[in-house]
Order: C-alpha cells, then structure tokens, then sequence
C-alpha cells in the first residue's frame, strides 16, 4: 500500500495543481523583477512585466536562465534576498571556472527538507526507519539534502558522508539501517567490498536504496538490486534549483521521476530551437521554481535530456513523471560528427556477463581522427581460464573485446577499442564515478 508525506498535495487534480502553479508562478516573476535587476532588465528587453505572468502557460513569455548567468554574476548577483536574509549557502567545486552559489533562507530550507522528505517516503522509506546518507556533506548539496529530509520524515540518520567503505560496511552491519542513498557506483563498491571480505550483502537489513548525482543505466539499478536484494531508485536535483529532492521514482512503480510540481514548473525543449516540445518527447529538461526565495530562477536549463509523462501513476500520485535521464548535453562526446552519451557506453558494457561494471571511457586523437575507447574490467572468473594470471593475449579475451567492440559500434555508432583490463586495476569511486577521459583537448 502506497504511503505518503503529503497526500493532499502529491494525490492533487491536475486542474487545481495547475492553478496553483500558476498563482506561484506570478508571484516568483513579482519577486525577480523588483529584487534581481538581470532579471528585470531581460523581463524589460521582452516587455514584459509581472502583471502579464498569470497562468502556467505564460511561461513561454519568460527568458531563459543558464548556468553561465549563475557564473557570471558570481557569487550574489542573482539573489533575490538579502543577505542577512540567509539560512545557508552551497557551491559548485569551480572545476570548470567560477562556482556556482546557491542560498537558502529559512524558508527555502524548510521547503527543501519538505521535498526530500516526500521523496524519500515515494522511494519506500518510513518513518521510524534508520537512513544511512553516503552521500558527501559539505558545499555538495547531496548529503545535507538527504539528511534534513530524513530527520523530517521521522527518520535516525546515520550522516557517514562518502569513504572509509570499511567503516560504512561495518555501521551498515552494526546499526542495521532500512535504506541507504548514495551515488550508484560508491554503493555498488560497498557491495563489492563486503563480497571481497566474504561477507554476503543481501544479509544486510537494507530494504530500499536512493541512488544519483551521476548518470546510471537500467543495467546498474538491475546489479545493485541484485546485489544488495533491495529496491534501486533514481532521484534527480540540482544544486541551481535545490539540490536533491526535485524527482525521484516511487518504490511501487519505478516507472518515471515524480516531479514536486508544487515547488517546480517542469518543462522540455528542443535545445536548438530552444522550442517547448510535448509530452513524451525528449529534449532539454528546463525548471521554473515556484516556491524559491533566496534565488529563484526562470526556465533554469539544465543541460539533462529527458522526456514528460502527465498520466497518473499507479502508486497514487499525480505530478508529472519525468523519465530517466538520458545524458546530458554538457556529457554528450562526439566523435566522428556521432553523438555519443557516455550512457549508450554503460548500457551496452553491462549487459555483456563477462564484464564487470567498472568502466572508463578515453576519447583520444590519432593524427586529425578522433579515438574512441573503453577500458573495462573482466569479471574474476574469467581469470580462471588464464590459469590464474590476467593475459590480454588469451584467445578468450581477443574474442570478447572483438564481440564487444561490435556490440559497442552498434549501440553507439562509432567504431570503438575495447581495452580489458584485469579486475581491481581501474580506479574505484567514492563519491561521483569519473567516467570519461577526454585527452582530445591536449591538442586544442
């Protein structure tokens, strides 16, 4: 049987939800016009003011918000309270220039630990339940996000934070939490180190796990459903527009994100045409926040690919569902003129038995052509067959990396090398697995 946080709101008629949006929507355009002049100067280019912002449709009137602006008006410039108006204040680690600063009021926090509350209930968790957060704490939004909204959904946390996976395998077994969250490929480590050690993680009290915070296939929720015996779901956020909680799958359905539409206006669109597309139609996933006082952002996009599903969800609920992400543009390699979403790669590489889920995608150039490879490692048994000792020669492994170059180059449509590599020798992951090796910029 379904349970839920806050039923009036997540079981509300699609009429009164869109009204709501709507009245919302009105009042966050009334705050940036008069409180972030970016805003109000781009509202002023289109000539509109707050009074023309009525309904949800009106949306369309409004200009887009990227995350260059949040760069480039570093570190308060698009805030729309002051600041000692401030609860709390999170950043981007600045790896590719300026960070991005994103502030909460206490409003705006309550707000947040509200959603994840809501979403950690969809997931299938409890109040009463112990949570363990694998989630890094800190300026990353992840495990703060997690932990106030477990303690509000009635919850004893366990705030481990990423790494020491001895120690976490170790409070996993001592203090037997229900569910866990964390980026998959760290839990999936943790999985792996109990079965080095000899331990057997489906004998753990886990019942449910709160997987993000960096691209996983249908391929991954499968292994770590299989390895754990729990039930996998995807959550979805971002720092710009909150921080985790802005999604999350139900534990009954597992079938699409449930959107907190209540806080977020979700749209899609062509991220050329930057035309609003469909429902069921895949593009840009592009956010309004409704609920937002420290700074609210207008039609924020993403970079995430995604498509929109408003049907009513057999768990009871009846915001939209978005689907899993698909990539992202910022993630999104071309090779050849092919677009390849390091995604396509882990679909194909997991579902090959003979290959374990450690991965890493090198794109390189050989004279002015580029190189695609993946670097996987075999699975232990197959050292079985080599007498014990890893031989990249042995006719079984020329014959799986010729079988699965051929499975790569249909999935992803470029002719692609497959460099196995012996278990235990790729670099494991403690917090957001690096996945892809772009050494192309070396050359300009």
């Amino acid at each position: 049987m379904p349970m839920f946080f806050q039923p009036e709101l997540e079981t509300m008629d699609r009429s009164r939800l869109r009204a709501l949006q709507g009245e919302r929507l009105a009042e966050t355009v009334e705050r940036v016009y008069h409180r972030v002049p970016f805003y109000r100067r781009l509202l002023d280019e289109r000539g509109v003011r707050p009074g023309d912002i009525r309904r949800v449709e009106d949306v369309v009137k409004l200009p887009f918000t990227k995350k260059t602006d949040l760069r480039e008006h570093y570190p308060f410039g698009l805030f729309a309270a002051d600041r000692k108006e401030l609860s709390r204040i999170h950043a981007s680690s600045g790896t590719k220039g300026k960070p991005t600063v994103v502030g909460y009021t206490q409003n705006d926090i309550t707000n947040w630990s509200e959603c994840m509350a809501r979403a950690i209930i969809t997931a299938g968790g409890r109040p009463g339940d112990t949570f363990h957060v694998a989630f890094g704490y800190g300026l990353f939004t992840g495990g703060l996000g997690l932990h106030y909204g477990a303690e509000r959904a009635g919850m004893a946390v366990i705030p481990v934070s990423g790494g020491n996976t001895p120690r976490q395998i170790s409070l996993i077994e001592d203090l037997q939490p229900r569910g866990i969250c964390g980026t998959p490929s760290y839990v999936l480590n943790i999985a792996e180190t109990m079965i080095a050690m000899g331990k057997d993680p489906r004998k753990t009290s886990l019942e449910y796990g709160i997987f993000g915070a960096e691209p996983w296939s249908e391929e991954m929720r499968q292994m770590l459903q299989d390895y754990f015996g729990i039930k996998a779901l995807d959550i979805y956020g971002l720092s710009e527009v909150m921080g985790p909680g802005v999604g999350i799958e139900c534990y009954e359905a597992q079938d699409g994100l449930h959107v907190a539409e209540d806080h977020f206006l979700v749209e899609v669109i062509d991220p050329i045409t930057h035309e609003p597309l469909p429902y069921g139609e895949t593009g840009e996933l592009v956010f309004t926040t409704l609920t937002k006082e420290a700074i609210p952002l207008l039609r924020y996009r993403t970079g995430d690919i995604a498509s929109l599903n408003p049907e009513a969800c057999r768990c009871g609920r009846t915001h939209v569902r978005m689907s899993r992400i698909k990539g992202r543009l910022d993630d999104m390699l071309i090779v050849r003129g092919v677009n390849v979403f390091p995604s396509e790669v882990e679909t194909a590489v997991l579902s090959v038995d003979e290959l374990s889920p450690h991965y890493r995608i090198v794109v390189d150039r050989e004279g002015t052509l580029d190189e695609l490879t993946v670097e996987v490692e075999i699975q232990p048994s197959l050292l079985q067959d080599m007498g014990g000792k890893f031989d990249p020669d042995h006719e079984s492994l020329v014959n799986l990396s010729r079988r699965v170059s051929h499975l790569l180059k249909q999935t992803v449509g470029v002719t692609t090398r497959v460099d196995l590599k012996e278990p235990g020798t790729l670099p494991r992951s403690e917090g957001k697995a690096v996945r892809v090796v772009d050494r192309r910029k070396l050359y300009g």
